[in-house]
């Protein structure tokens, strides 16, 4: 008798999905799938066919699997097909079920901590007592994951419900813009794609240079994943860009979601232009979803850029009150304050650290610094930026910086021991607010699914508990300690307050106000100059709008104003990507030398897309989609295009182009959708033209049984 022949392999892509929750994933949807997706450290279902009845007395089958081409200890799992296999957590067994004739079903158990990718098979047969052997390798897809569901695995998150958000969901939300205009931007994660898994296979052999043996611990491979979708080092996903400069590649707000952009990664082998920082943590949730790690997208408002490691963000000015932009204490970059800044958070236990710092962990794939010499960032425990324990792994001292440094002014004085003596320290202003979705809601239009989680990452600002935090982060920099050691000793008679502008539509004119009190017995003469400037979001200042400069007295005890009014026709030229507006604020008291500055953001508001339908949508039939919003300015609109996503409809995005669209007139195009999806399915659009752009919409909607 020969060994076995095997005819036929099958891992039941449909039925495993149900019970490994992967019955999201396109590729076991299909007519006939061929590819497996399972989690680990659960069993499996499978089955071999023979070209001969199999004898359970001489036949013997192996079944080798192996991650990589060059399988190690941790990257093989070795085990024949036996009836008394006893399913163990810690490693592989195979365990028949059911023989009929050459048909043997069985079940595979695999290690809870097993590095997760694309699996290959090897099927080895031969007969008892005989060296004769027979080799067939399986030729499909099997991939194993992470499983948050699987309390032994590291992913695991203790409330089940929650991972329907923080794995399941295939659409989110962004927060972006300044603190009082920040909106819910719609991302369309679609971890689920069937580009998806292959393009994260392709970004982490090809690109990453990861060893395999280390793929199953989340902690080492977020960290990586942080590097590696910005294409810094090493080619990876994203190339990011801020200058505005977009026309040889898509501009970071045409984007709709993170498919497209994978898609394009694996199709070329190149990295994409451009992204910025929601872009590049769009890109993260999808990978990290597809592959099984709880993640969630996160927005600081008011996001510190901590260049040196003060835990301060320093501004410097001259003796007049005119500000550098440098930093005369750090050559090779300033501190920078973002209007907003996006990152991820991951969810896991850390065994690498002390206990009590697992759960979420922040990770950032936005580059700004690098950590051991790359441009990557975290993981850094949420447990451990809040109460200021930098010295625990990974750049949790960037983190606190980013979240909760204090902002430090200093002016040039000759007469100081280090040539520069502090204006003010301000402890409020430094992550205002952090934001990610509520889970289990989308609100396409309002920002019903806004959730704050300031308080996970610090206590509450001024509170003793958020001092403390901070000053244990300081405790632990000398040079730290000397910025915080100055910045105990200032006293001044004149109070000034700039006016926050809460919001100004598109098109309108809007005024910069500042007040002054003289509290002390004498008038004071007061410097000062007002600044309109238009800026990235980042920081980065782009065209100065309007200033102004003069001399005003205050009498003892007296109050006055000093303001300037900017019209639409001094900003609309000026404006920058997402519109975003700085106003700037300096002052100094001749008599006491008394020096003063402030600045606000705000965002110029834009109209959101509306998108309608003409009537119920049926799974199959032929509908039409209306998008629709006016045009907010006294010109036309030329070059108008839409650009729309959604899991629920063939082709997964469309570009329309829409009729130019008069001053004040409303911008519409119509668009022939036909839902494959039954239940919500959800759409998000973006919008630009010459004149417009960054417009964006959401919509979810039914789609019922024909």
């Amino acid at each position: 008798m020969d060994p076995l022949l095997v005819d036929v392999v099958h891992f039941y892509p449909r039925e495993n999905a149900q019970t490994h929750n992967t019955v999201k994933y396109e590729s076991v949807n299909e007519e006939i799938p061929t590819t497996a997706i399972v989690r680990r450290g659960q069993p499996f279902n499978g089955v071999v066919r023979f070209t001969r009845p199999y004898d359970e007395e001489n036949d013997m089958v192996q079944l080798l699997f192996t991650l990589g081409d060059k399988p190690q200890m941790d990257t093989q799992g070795s085990m024949f097909l036996r009836r008394d296999a006893v399913h163990d957590k810690h490693s592989w067994t195979a365990k028949i079920l059911d023989v009929q004739d050459g048909t043997v079903s069985f079940e595979v158990s695999t290690p809870v901590t097993l590095p997760v990718g694309n699996w290959a098979l090897r099927v080895i047969t031969r007969l008892k007592n005989s060296t004769a052997r027979e080799i067939y390798d399986f030729d499909q897809d099997l991939y194993i994951l992470f499983n948050p569901w699987n309390a032994d695995d590291q992913t695991y998150m203790e409330d089940c419900t929650l991972l329907q958000e923080y794995v399941l969901n295939d659409v989110g939300k962004v927060w972006v813009g300044p603190i009082k205009t920040t909106r819910g931007k719609p991302w369309f994660y679609g971890q689920f794609d069937a580009v998806v898994l292959p393009a994260v296979m392709f970004m982490l052999d090809q690109r990453a240079v990861m060893p395999f043996h280390q793929r199953g611990d989340p902690v080492k491979l977020t960290r990586v994943i942080s590097r590696i979708v910005n294409s810094n080092d090493d080619a990876g996903v994203l190339v990011g860009r801020w200058d505005g400069q977009y026309e040889d590649g898509t501009a970071p707000s045409e984007w709709t979601g993170s498919v497209d952009i994978l898609a394009q990664y694996l199709e070329t082998q190149q990295e994409v232009p451009y992204g910025q920082c929601w872009v590049f943590a769009g890109v993260v949730t999808t990978i990290c979803r597809a592959l099984g790690i709880p993640s969630r997208v996160v927005s600081n408002l008011v996001s510190a850029h901590d260049a040196n490691s003060s835990l301060t963000v320093d501004k410097y000015y001259t003796e007049t009150m005119d500000e550098l932009d440098f930093d005369p204490n750090n050559p090779t970059g300033a501190d920078s304050i973002w209007n907003y800044h996006v990152w991820n958070d991951v969810w896991m236990a850390r065994p690498d650290l002390p206990a009590g710092y697992g759960g979420w962990q922040a990770i950032d794939a936005t580059p700004q610094e690098t950590s051991s010499g790359m441009f990557q960032c975290g993981p850094a425990s949420l447990e451990a930026i809040k109460q200021g324990v930098i010295g625990v792994g990974y750049d949790v001292e960037f983190m606190l910086a980013s979240v909760n440094a204090d902002l430090m002014r200093w002016r040039k004085d000759p007469d100081s021991e280090t040539g520069y003596s502090m204006v003010d320290t301000n402890n409020f202003h430094i992550g205002r607010m952090v934001l990610t979705k509520k889970p289990f809601v989308f609100d396409p239009l309002g920002d019903e699914d806004r959730e704050d989680i300031t308080a996970q990452y610090k206590h509450r600002e001024g509170t003793a508990s958020e001092r403390l935090a901070l000053m244990n982060g300081v405790r632990y920099s000398e040079r730290a300690k000397r910025y915080y050691a100055v910045a105990s000793t200032l006293k001044n008679d004149i109070k000034f307050s700039l006016r926050e502008i809460d919001t100004v539509p598109i098109g309108k004119d809007f005024r910069v106000t500042v007040d002054i009190q003289n509290d002390s017995e004498e008038g004071r003469n007061i410097k000062a100059s007002l600044t309109a400037t238009s800026v990235f979001y980042n920081g980065v200042k782009a065209d100065p709008v309007k200033k102004v400069e003069g001399k005003i007295f205050v009498g003892p005890q007296k109050k006055e104003q000093i303001s300037i009014l900017v019209t639409a026709e001094d900003y609309l030229p000026k404006l920058v990507e997402y519109c975003n507006m700085k106003i700037s604020a300096m002052a100094i008291v001749d008599e006491t030398k008394q020096s003063w500055a402030d600045d606000d953001d705000f965002q110029v508001l834009k109209p959101n897309i509306t998108i309608k339908f003409n009537d119920d949508l049926v799974i199959g039939q032929p509908a039409t989609a209306v998008l629709s919003f006016p045009n907010p300015l006294d010109r036309s609109l030329s070059g108008c295009e839409f650009r729309v996503t959604s899991s629920g409809i063939a082709g997964r995005t469309l570009r329309i182009a829409a009729p130019d669209a008069g001053p004040k007139g409303l911008v519409s195009a119509e668009l022939p959708v036909q839902p494959n999806k039954l239940g919500k399915i959800n759409f998000v659009a973006t919008f630009k033209s010459v004149e417009l752009k960054d417009i964006t919409g959401a919509a979810s909607v039914e789609v019922f049984e024909g």
